[in-house]
């Protein structure tokens, strides 16, 4: 892009696209554009197609999805209505779940009207009946398969999808999030997983329908049992899950500068609690240790002082999701050069 165009922003509207990561404000979200795409096309290559369906969650942004889109992935699921209504909008309704209960379906009845196909997960009468009063058509049974979350017991799935369809819903499958198993120990993984699983199949037996869908980052190469895996922090990774040994990288981090310095060897950078998710832990600045994060500020120990007023740091956050969350806009960059921004569209509720 030229120096010239002027990306949109709802707070600073006249702003001039930046050429450089040095031009940008701070705290700013980085996506390293080659890592991003060795993320998607590993993936890919893992998961092609239908038997990825992308969680929006991790992400937020319709510009990012679209970019999965064009890697074959059509099917999208969501945490929240905002997220379907804004996939919807931007043309990406071919198949969209609500992976979580919800309370009020008209929203949801609403896209279905526009000619989206909407799918929400149900684990009781309540949202059986809440699917219905939106305008709902299709559901999924979710089912509680070892993580304490939501979730039917799996052995009353089939009433409660005896319930939905004599409502006059369709039931496609069963859905059922093993999180509990993301960073499971690597050698124990694959039985627990199986084991999680067992649960799933076990309802889906009961059930009925072709879907079973099920799965995350940390659990998308083990998990061989469910017809759909929901991962989406694949993306763009955080530190929690580069744990794990996986063909994922980091590609997320938050630009920060360094606002003061002091000669007991700390530097303080203006990104802080507002611009992390950190119930994963705190952000990993690469080169050197974290010593503690307050509102505004991230403290950096630098023991030799080698850092200055206004230099710039790259910080790697602990936890994708809540992260993003926090920032209207993802930069693009390649190493130094800012190539494009991808609005944060999906946000709140």
């Amino acid at each position: 892009m030229s120096s010239d165009t002027v990306f949109p922003n709802t707070v600073f509207p006249n702003t001039v696209f930046p050429n450089t990561v040095d031009q940008l404000p701070t705290p700013s979200l980085l996506v390293e554009q080659s890592t991003f795409e060795a993320n998607v096309a590993a993936m890919s290559s893992a998961l092609p197609g239908d038997r990825l369906r992308p969680h929006v969650k991790a992400f937020k942004s319709t510009a990012l999805a679209e970019r999965l889109v064009e890697a074959g992935h059509l099917n999208f699921c969501a945490a929240t209505i905002r997220e379907m209504e804004g996939m919807a909008a931007a043309g990406m309704g071919t198949d969209l779940l609500l992976a979580n209960q919800t309370l009020d379906a008209d929203r949801l009845g609403r896209l279905v009207d526009q000619g989206h196909r909407i799918t929400v997960a149900v684990d009781s009468p309540e949202t059986v009946d809440a699917a219905l009063a939106g305008g709902v058509r299709e559901v999924l049974i979710d089912v509680d398969v070892g993580m304490p979350r939501c979730g039917v017991a799996p052995d009353d799935a089939g009433a409660l999808a005896d319930l939905a369809r004599r409502g006059g819903l369709e039931v496609r499958g069963v859905m059922g999030y093993e999180g509990h198993l993301m960073m499971a120990e690597p050698d124990e993984k694959p039985a627990q997983v199986e084991a999680s699983m067992a649960d799933l199949l076990r309802a889906s037996a009961a059930v009925g329908g072709d879907v079973v869908s099920a799965g995350g980052t940390g659990t998308y190469d083990v998990n061989t049992w469910a017809t759909e895996i929901q991962a989406g922090s694949f993306c763009l990774l955080d530190t929690d899950y580069a744990k794990l040994d996986s063909p994922f990288d980091i590609a997320l981090t938050v630009l920060a500068t360094i606002i003061s310095t002091n000669r007991n060897g700390w530097a303080v950078a203006d990104a802080g609690l507002k611009a992390f998710g950190m119930d994963h832990g705190g952000p990993t600045w690469p080169d050197g240790e974290l010593f503690y994060c307050a509102d505004e500020h991230t403290v950096l120990l630098d023991p030799e002082n080698h850092l200055a007023v206004g230099d710039r740091v790259r910080l790697e956050p602990g936890h994708v999701d809540p992260t993003v969350a926090r920032h209207e806009r993802f930069w693009v960059v390649d190493g130094e050069d800012v190539v494009d921004q991808w609005a944060i569209d999906l946000r709140h509720w």
